[in-house]
C-alpha cells in the first residue's frame, strides 16, 4: 500500500486503517424479507418489489444498504430507485399478471413462465445485439464476443456476468435472469485472442458484463496479459466497464486481491497499453463515501484513466442540477465525464425514460454549469441499432422545428460525424420514434442499416 494510500486512511478515514476484510453480503428477491430497512415500508409496498423481482432482476448489497442510501426519504432517495424494484417499472397489465400469480400461490414453473411471457415484451435485447453484433469465423457465431464498430470489441467473460448489485435500469438486464438464450457469455480467453489477432483493424477491447471487476484477479490476468505480446500490438486500449466504485469501491482497498488487481492494472500501463476504467455513476452521491474517494485514488496511482457514463434517468438524476453536481467532483477526482445516455428501449424504459427534448435540455443546462473540462461529456447520445446518435440540438430550419443529430459511432464509419435532421417530436423518446425532416422519407443511414439486417438475418436466425 502507498504511503498516500495509508496517509489518507489514517487522517481521513481512521475508521477503516484496520479494517482489511470488510464481508461481501448480498441480497437477491429469495431475501428481500430479510432486508431490515425495507421493514419500515408497508406490507403493499414488499408485496410489491416482490412482484416486480419475479420478472426484472434483483441484487443489492450492505454497502448500498447503509452507505448510499437515505432510508429518511424513501421512495424518492436516487440510489434507492436505482437499486430497488418499483411498482411503475412494470406496465399495469404486465404487474396485475403477475400480482395475481403470487396472489394464487401457483407453482414455480407457472411462476417462472408468467416471468418469461412477460420478459419477451420488454425487448431483452435492444440495438440487435444477439441477430447484428455478434461476428462469425467460418460460419461459426463467436459467443461471448460483440463486434459493432469497426475498431471497437466487447467480450463478456463468464466469470464476469453478475454485478455487485444491479441497476434497475439495466440495458443488460437479460444477462441476469438465469435464461442461458437471452446471456452473452464466454467461457474462454483462447476464442478471444484469435479473434483479436485476426482483425488488425480492431484498436479497442472493452471487457464487459455484468461486471467484469467481479472476477477474481486472476481470471482477468488470464484474459488480458497475452495482450502484451508483440502479435497484438494493434489493441491499443483496453477497456472496463464497471460499476463497482459504486456498489463495491473495496474491490480496490479490502478485498484479498486489490494490491493484486492494482499490480495487474500497473503492469499493463508500463507496457504501454491504454488503461480505461468506464466507470457508471448516476448520481453525485455515488462519489461520496470515504471508501470510494480512496478507491478512486487508489485506481489513479496504477496509470489508468477514469471515465464516467450514465444514461439520463427520470426518478435518478432528471436534473441538471445533479449532474453538474456529479461533472464537477468526478473532475475534481481526476476523473473524466465520457457520456451522458438516453436510456434504452428495454427493460423498465418505460419508468426511467425522458423525452429526447428533455434529455438535451438537462444536458445543455447541466453544460452550462460547469468548466471545461467538465464539457467533455458526449450526449445526450442513444445507442441505437445503427450506432451512437447525439442529439447536437433543437432549432428552426427554414420554418420547421427539428432535432438536429449526428453519428458519434456507427456501424458503417462513413456515417460518423454526419449530421442529419428529424422532425421534432415532443414526446419522442427514442431514435425510431423520430421522423426525417423536410418532407424526406428516410433517413440516409436507413437503405444501407437494412440490408445490413436483411444480410445478417439470411445468415442465421436466432
Amino acid at each position: 500500500m502507498t504511503p498516500v494510500i495509508q496517509l489518507i486512511k489514517k487522517q481521513i478515514i481512521p475508521e477503516l486503517s484496520n479494517d482489511t476484510s470488510v464481508p461481501f453480503q448480498v441480497y437477491t428477491e429469495h431475501q428481500l424479507d430479510k432486508i431490515e430497512a425495507l421493514k419500515q415500508l408497508s406490507e403493499q409496498q414488499r408485496f410489491e418489489m416482490k412482484v416486480v423481482s419475479k420478472v426484472l432482476p434483483f441484487r443489492v448489497n450492505q454497502y448500498v444498504i447503509d452507505e448510499l442510501i437515505d432510508w429518511n426519504n424513501i421512495p424518492a432517495d436516487p440510489i434507492f430507485q436505482l437499486t430497488f424494484p418499483q411498482k411503475g417499472m412494470l406496465a399495469e397489465a404486465d404487474f396485475e399478471q403477475m400480482a395475481e400469480v403470487l396472489r394464487n400461490n401457483a407453482d414455480r414453473s407457472v411462476v417462472q413462465k408468467t416471468a418469461n411471457d412477460i420478459r419477451q415484451r420488454l425487448n431483452p435485447h435492444p440495438a440487435g445485439q444477439q441477430l447484428l453484433n455478434v461476428p462469425q469465423v467460418g460460419g461459426e457465431h463467436l459467443e461471448g464476443i460483440q463486434h459493432k464498430y469497426r475498431e471497437t470489441v466487447l467480450f463478456f467473460p463468464s466469470q464476469g456476468q453478475v454485478c455487485h448489485s444491479f441497476c434497475s435500469f439495466c440495458f443488460r438486464w437479460a444477462q441476469f435472469i438465469g435464461d442461458k438464450e437471452m446471456r452473452f457469455s464466454a467461457r474462454e480467453a483462447e476464442q478471444l485472442h484469435q479473434y483479436l489477432q485476426a482483425n488488425k483493424d480492431i484498436s479497442d477491447l472493452l471487457i464487459t458484463g455484468g461486471d467484469p471487476m467481479v472476477m477474481k484477479t486472476s481470471h482477468l490476468t488470464a484474459y488480458l496479459t497475452p495482450l502484451l505480446r508483440p502479435e497484438f500490438q494493434h489493441i491499443q486500449t483496453i477497456r472496463i466497464g464497471t460499476k463497482s466504485l459504486s456498489f463495491w469501491p473495496h474491490r480496490y482497498v479490502h478485498d484479498a486481491d486489490s494490491d493484486a488487481l492494482l499490480t495487474l492494472l500497473k503492469k499493463l500501463v508500463k507496457a504501454g497499453k491504454h488503461v480505461a476504467i468506464m466507470a457508471h455513476y448516476n448520481h453525485w452521491k455515488e462519489l461520496a463515501t470515504p471508501i470510494a474517494r480512496v478507491a478512486i485514488q487508489r485506481l489513479r496511482e496504477t496509470g489508468v484513466i477514469l471515465r464516467t457514463q450514465s444514461p439520463l434517468l427520470n426518478h435518478i438524476n432528471n436534473d441538471p442540477d445533479v449532474w453538474a453536481k456529479m461533472w464537477r467532483d468526478q473532475v475534481r477526482l481526476g476523473m473524466v465525464p465520457y457520456y451522458m445516455f438516453v436510456e434504452r428501449d428495454t427493460g423498465a424504459c418505460r419508468y426511467f425514460e425522458v423525452p429526447l427534448a428533455r434529455a438535451w435540455k438537462v444536458y445543455r443546462e447541466a453544460m452550462q454549469q460547469v468548466s471545461g473540462l467538465g464539457r467533455t461529456a458526449r450526449g445526450p447520445s442513444m445507442s441505437a441499432g445503427p450506432g451512437k446518435v447525439e442529439i447536437q440540438g433543437i432549432t428552426e430550419v427554414k420554418g420547421e422545428k427539428v432535432f438536429v443529430l449526428r453519428f458519434i459511432q456507427a456501424r458503417n464509419p462513413d456515417w460518423v460525424q454526419q449530421p442529419f435532421f428529424a422532425q421534432f417530436d415532443a414526446k419522442a423518446t427514442w431514435l425510431d420514434q423520430l421522423k426525417p425532416a423536410f418532407g424526406e422519407d428516410k433517413f440516409f443511414f436507413q437503405d444501407e442499416y437494412e440490408a445490413m439486417c436483411e444480410k445478417q438475418m439470411s445468415s442465421k436466425v436466432y
